[in-house]
């Protein structure tokens, strides 16, 4: 991949990943890239334009109650300065009751809705296939989306290349891409306890609060939605500062003003996927 996309590393094993990184998108001719905004996506789209060239890579952002409005508007601005035309779609994934049930598979359908839209774009446009940012760490965590992407006939060029998280942000970092360092941002349904619901109101409430938050410089956190109760989580090094005595105040008349009749910061700290850990 190297001649293709100017990442010329001196870590052996990374340059074989990347080589066969480069051997999977010469495999085709025309692709449409699920582009998120997010490391993974971006990195997936800047070397598939490099191998097959601007013309044969439509990228594809999918807009919906699930994406907050500042996440919208980053992916389209990295999409712009990378030069890319970006196609904008909207599929009917809150309409859908197995979705908006919120049980643990919730984003297997989800994605299968994504995907359908996808795949039915590629037959218009002409292309081979659809591509996803999956990487290789996400087999090892719960991803009820990967059997969407199975069953869909969905390309993971990242994961199928043995791509790790790390590995995308070092080469991220090496191309240029100003995304590199942006901390995962999953969709904010994921915020929200499996068995509760999920409908726009929640997910405008996570969306404000997480936007409110993030105004006391946070850059990794999540409101996370138990129905009447909200658990904050923040870095275990920030907690103190936000139960300083004037700035708690703040905060739980803030989310009380939201609709939460229970205010709490979760002293475990800040981890992805705390969701899950109930299903273990």
């Amino acid at each position: 991949m190297a001649e293709h996309s100017g990442v010329t590393t001196d870590n052996a094993t990374l340059r074989q990943r990347c080589g066969r990184l480069g051997e999977i998108l010469n495999g085709f001719r025309k692709v449409i890239v699920a582009y998120s905004g997010g490391v993974d996506s971006t990195f997936l789209l800047q070397t598939a334009i490099d191998c097959l060239g601007q013309e044969n890579v439509i990228a594809c952002l999918a807009d919906s109650e699930l994406l907050a409005r500042s996440e919208y508007r980053t992916a389209v601005e990295v999409a712009k300065q990378m030069g890319t035309v970006l196609k904008i779609v909207r599929p009917a994934v809150i309409e859908k009751p197995k979705f908006m049930t919120n049980r643990s598979d919730r984003c297997y359908y989800c994605k299968l809705e994504l995907f359908s839209v996808l795949t039915k774009l590629a037959r218009q446009r002409g292309c081979d296939t659809v591509l996803c940012g999956s990487n290789a760490d996400d087999s090892e965590d719960f991803r009820p989306g990967l059997r969407a992407e199975r069953e869909s006939g969905i390309r993971s060029p990242l994961r199928e290349a043995g791509l790790t998280k790390d590995d995308i942000r070092a080469l991220s970092k090496e191309l240029g891409l100003p995304n590199w360092d942006k901390p995962a941002q999953p969709c904010l349904a994921t915020r929200i306890i499996y068995g509760l619901e999920v409908t726009p109101e929640r997910l405008k409430q996570i969306e404000q609060g997480e936007e409110f938050l993030r105004g006391f410089g946070l850059k990794e956190l999540r409101v996370r939605h138990h129905g009447n109760l909200v658990r904050i989580e923040v870095p275990a090094d920030e907690i103190a500062e936000l139960v300083r005595s004037e700035r708690r105040d703040e905060i739980v008349t803030f989310f009380r003003k939201l609709g939460f009749s229970y205010v709490s910061l979760d002293l475990e700290g800040f981890r992805s996927g705390s969701a899950n850990e109930a299903l273990k």
